[in-house]
């Protein structure tokens, strides 16, 4: 089997004023609460949003397995619209004695390069350190984390280091080279 090689990267911060928020975008772009879990609409997202860079991990889950995990304390998604239309998401997720890891995040390929990400960032992160209130018997958040690695856009750490998230740790691993499933097979170029 073909292998990759990928470098992760992971980033943090640990207090609310290390965000440095990005200019919000022009136009109709909103960013709304998916308040009702919803496994098909976070399957939507996520196949979406991932498909192009090889988000796989997930694409096997069943139905039960979202339900389970968006219906956990502190798991959130946040999505971007633009005039309506989702333009990508951000899902956070409450981990012990007040850490919020940002679990994923990024845009519709039709709507990278717009502005929408660095905003989008900076709302999630924003979520992620008010989560307690929002979520009673959560502890207040101390630390917000998230990874990113090589796969990922090649605006994900220029976009992360720039909201104030601090590299704390680097791993580099050989992965399967997966072939690219976008939302649907074929979606994307090889």
């Amino acid at each position: 089997m073909k292998t990759i090689t990928v470098t992760t990267w992971s980033l943090e911060q640990t207090a609310p004023a290390d965000l440095r928020p990005a200019a919000v975008p022009e136009g109709d772009v909103r960013i709304v609460r998916a308040e009702v879990p919803s496994p098909e609409f976070s399957r939507f997202l996520y196949a979406s949003v991932g498909g192009d860079i090889r988000w796989t991990d997930r694409l096997g889950w069943t139905y039960a397995q979202w339900a389970e995990h968006l219906g956990q304390p502190g798991v959130e998604t946040w999505v971007a619209q633009d005039r309506g239309t989702p333009a990508g998401y951000v899902e956070l997720q409450a981990q012990d004695d007040g850490v919020v890891e940002i679990v994923y995040f990024g845009l519709i390929p039709a709507f990278r390069g717009r502005r929408i990400g660095g905003h989008l960032l900076s709302y999630g992160v924003a979520r992620a350190w008010d989560l307690a209130e929002r979520w009673p018997g959560l502890k207040p958040t101390r630390r917000v984390w998230l990874h990113t690695c090589s796969k990922d856009g090649e605006h994900a750490m220029d976009n992360y280091l720039r909201r104030g998230f601090r590299l704390f740790d680097t791993t580099v691993e050989e992965e399967p080279d997966v072939v690219t499933p976008g939302p649907w097979p074929g979606a994307y170029p090889a």
